[in-house]
Order: C-alpha cells, then sequence, then structure tokens
C-alpha cells in the first residue's frame, strides 16, 4: 500500500468503533510523537535528516508500543516519499521484489523515491536480508526497519552496517498518560461518550502499560468499552479497569531483548545470594509466560556451575525441579521453581568445577595428548596382560584411607593442579579429605618403598 493511500485508508476508518483505538490515535506529524525526544527533539539526528531531506535508510529498535511504525509512517508523510509497507512474518522474497520494481519505476518516471518500512524485520532469515542489500546501495529504496530484538543478534552485518541504527526507550509514565488524556479529548468514538473516568483508573492504564504507548491505549479501550452505565454515564473505576482487564502481563519479548535481560538478571540474583530479587525476576517470567522448562534448566546449569561443590545437593533439587515441571505443569510449577529459586540463592556458592572443567579443557586443548599410563589401561580384554597393562596397577582400598601411592596424570604432567577447591558449605569438607588423603598418599608411599 502507498504512503497516500495508506493515509487515505486511515480518514476512511477514523470514525470506524471497530478500527483500534490506537491506529485511530497514531500521530500524523512529528509533533504528535510522544517520547523518543533523544532522536526526534530539536537538532537531534532523525529530526536532522529529515528537515535537511538526507534520509538514510534506518534501523528502529526498541520494545513494542514505542513508535517505531508510527515514526516510518511520519517519515513518509513528512518528505512526501511513497510508503510502502511488508510485514517479515507474512512477506517473502517475491514481495520485496515488486515493492523494488515499482520503487525502480517510481523514481524513473516520476523522480518520487520509496520508504519501504519492514516489520519484525529480524524474522527475516540471512537470504531475504541479503536480498535487500543492492536496493538499499543503489538508492532504490529507503529502507526502514523496525525489530524489537538487538539487532546486533538479528540482523546481517552487511545489512546492519549499511542502515543507521536507532534505539527507541520505553515511554515515560508523563508520556503515557499525555496520550491517554488526547484520546480521551480527540477520538471521535471516545469523546462522545459519556464516560466519567476515575483518576485511579487512569492512573492504572498508565501503570501497566510499561513505557507501551498500544497496550495503554488498547487497555483504556477495553475498560471503557466493559464499563457498566450508572446514572446514564459510563463509570470506569480502577476496580472495573483491573476486572475487565484481568491482569497485565509484563512488557516481555520471550524472542527479544527483555527475555534474554531477564533471564540474566535472574541468574545474578541468585548467584548474588539475594532471594527476593531472584524470586522478582521469576515471577516477572512466569507472569510473561515464559516456558517452565527453560527456568528449570537454568536452574540447573546455576546449581552447578555457580553453587557447585559447596552445596551438591543444590544440583539434586535443581534437577528434581525440573522433572517435577513435566509432571505437574502449571500453575502448580511456580511452587518448585520457587523452592528451587529460593534455596539456591540461600545456599554458599562455588564455582570451583566449573574454574576446573575449563581449566583442564584449555590445557587439553594447548598441550600434546600424552599416553595413557600402562597400568592404568584397560587390562580386561585378552591380550591386554601381554602387553603389560595394568601390571603395575595398585588397587586403591588395599591402602589406608584407600589412597594407593601412585600417580594418575601422564608422568609429563604429574604435577598439572586444575582444581582448587575453596573452604565453604560442603567443599570446605572435601578440601580437608583431599588434604589429609595427600598425606596418606606420601605415608603410603613411604611404607610401599
Amino acid at each position: 500500500m502507498t504512503q497516500q493511500g495508506f493515509f487515505d485508508q486511515a480518514d476512511k476508518t477514523e470514525d470506524n468503533t471497530f478500527s483500534p483505538l490506537a491506529n485511530r490515535m497514531r500521530p500524523r506529524s512529528l509533533d504528535e510523537i510522544r517520547g523518543q525526544r533523544h532522536i526526534l527533539g530539536p537538532g537531534k539526528p532523525l529530526t536532522r535528516m529529515i528537515e535537511e531531506d538526507n534520509l538514510a535508510s534506518l534501523l528502529l529498535y526498541g520494545p513494542p508500543g514505542t513508535g517505531k511504525t508510527t515514526i516510518a509512517m511520519v517519515i513518509a508523510e513528512v518528505t512526501r516519499m511513497e510508503f510502502e509497507k511488508l510485514s517479515a512474518v507474512s512477506s517473502g522474497v517475491k514481495e520485496v521484489r515488486d515493492v523494488a520494481e515499482r520503487a525502480k519505476d517510481r523514481l524513473r518516471f516520476q523522480n518520487r523515491r520509496t520508504i519501504l518500512f519492514i516489520d519484525e524485520i529480524h524474522r527475516f532469515n540471512k537470504a531475504q536480508q541479503d536480498l535487500l542489500l543492492p536496493f538499499v546501495e543503489q538508492g532504490t529504496i529507503i529502507l526502514i526497519g523496525a525489530t524489537t530484538e538487538n539487532p546486533f543478534f538479528s540482523v546481517n552485518k552487511a545489512l546492519l552496517s549499511r542502515m543507521k541504527t536507532m534505539e527507541l526507550e520505553p515511554l515515560e509514565k508523563e508520556e503515557i498518560r499525555a496520550i491517554l488524556d488526547r484520546a480521551l479529548m480527540d477520538d471521535a468514538y471516545l469523546s462522545a461518550l459519556p464516560l466519567q473516568m476515575e483518576e485511579e483508573a487512569m492512573q492504572y492504564f498508565v501503570q501497566i502499560a510499561g513505557g507501551d504507548a498500544r497496550s495503554a491505549l488498547g487497555a483504556l479501550e477495553s475498560a471503557v468499552l466493559s464499563a457498566p452505565r450508572e446514572a446514564g454515564k459510563l463509570s470506569v473505576t480502577a476496580a472495573h479497569a483491573k476486572e475487565a482487564l484481568q491482569i497485565s502481563s509484563a512488557t516481555y519479548d520471550k524472542d527479544g531483548d527483555a527475555h534474554y535481560n531477564t533471564i540474566s538478571a535472574f541468574i545474578k540474583s541468585v548467584r548474588g545470594s539475594d532471594p527476593d530479587a531472584a524470586l522478582y525476576y521469576l515471577a516477572r517470567m512466569i507472569q510473561a509466560g515464559e516456558d517452565p522448562l527453560f527456568i528449570a534448566r537454568r536452574l540447573i546449569i546455576l546449581a552447578a556451575e555457580d553453587i557447585g561443590l559447596a552445596n551438591p545437593q543444590a544440583l539434586s533439587l535443581a534437577t528434581a525441579t525440573l522433572t517435577a515441571i513435566q509432571h505437574i505443569g502449571m500453575p502448580e510449577g511456580r511452587i518448585p521453581l520457587a523452592e528451587c529459586t529460593v534455596y539456591l540463592a540461600a545456599s554458599p556458592k562455588s564455582n570451583t568445577a566449573y574454574l576446573a572443567i575449563n581449566k583442564a579443557l584449555s590445557f587439553v586443548r594447548s598441550h600434546p595428548m600424552e599416553d595413557v599410563p600402562h597400568y592404568l589401561r584397560d587390562s580386561h580384554y585378552e591380550g591386554a596382560k601381554q602387553k603389560g597393562y595394568g601390571k603395575e596397577y595398585l588397587y586403591s582400598h588395599n591402602f589406608p584411607m584407600a589412597v594407593a601411592p601412585q600417580g594418575y596424570l601422564p608422568e609429563r604432567y604429574r604435577e598439572q593442579v586444575f582444581y582448587t577447591p575453596k573452604t565453604l558449605g560442603t567443599e570446605e569438607e572435601l578440601a580437608d579429605y583431599l588434604r589429609r588423603a595427600e598425606e596418606a598418599r606420601e605415608r603410603n608411599r613411604g611404607e610401599k618403598a
């Protein structure tokens, strides 16, 4: 759909109550856009590009409802460029080529440039993203991509290098409130209703929006449409708003930054021994519909990597938590998730096993492979003993403390140390045992001699 065609359609649906409020209230000019003053304020980068008619291809990156689509449409309106829109979810190579052909013809015959807006551009695969490169390089189209994911992870570097990345921020509460107030006054449908809006209800809409203007407008509209009529008025109270909307899911894209940021904060809170913070991030993930098995798997990794030998029971509990989730599902699964989270956060911490295996792997990769000592080799098959395998092996249980006076590493690496225990929690007992075992090895070696 072209830029002019889009706004013609918007005009036709403005009084249509079936069009979502967020669509009816979409800004038509830069002045009407709330938020994003760091790129749209006076003298700011995007404003300068538009005012100087020096528009480059853009990648708008930010949470839902922060104005990515709106900004692209307003740019097209202000610059009088043609506006074409594709969704990466439903469009493919053919649609991109069709737009490019129209853009070529438009530029050749009308001397008019085309903005191609691609929503969810991160959902294009590498081949589809590569297809855009020549059209962007040749100036056939001005590409404006929108994504909720970090583009440095989800967009090809070649395409990313040809676009100016601008990060959008969640709207401030004051900006959300201004958008809601404008909707009540300016929307043809809402402004005609005999509304009695409680201030606490408005504050509730602002609170649950989480910086998402579309979510805020959707919440307002849902509450108004279901509001009870009292004495000729449609009464929207905070209680009614909460009942109408149930409970708002936290702003959380399970494929985007919020997913990674929240699980990162969760892991670091457990590692930092703060059960309250860990429970807070756990609740956010549960409320947002995160896969509970994903959370349980992260708890298993936490138990092994960060609690480790300071409390080996943590790994057992984490593994049991995964099994419990598989058997009982949600919402009851929140209980073992919380139990395991608190236990891990409240446990002493040791990452010595994690450090030890990393050190051993690094050593193996950087040093020649030495033969396994003959006395440690498998001697249970025919012909092994003829090769001398196992001949001088000392059976540990034949010695005090079950510690044989022999080495186990290849001779060349006999002095290499990978594991250094901490004196914390259960690991303090392990460290004490290893110390006594080494003393016993020396004594047994002397007695054998």
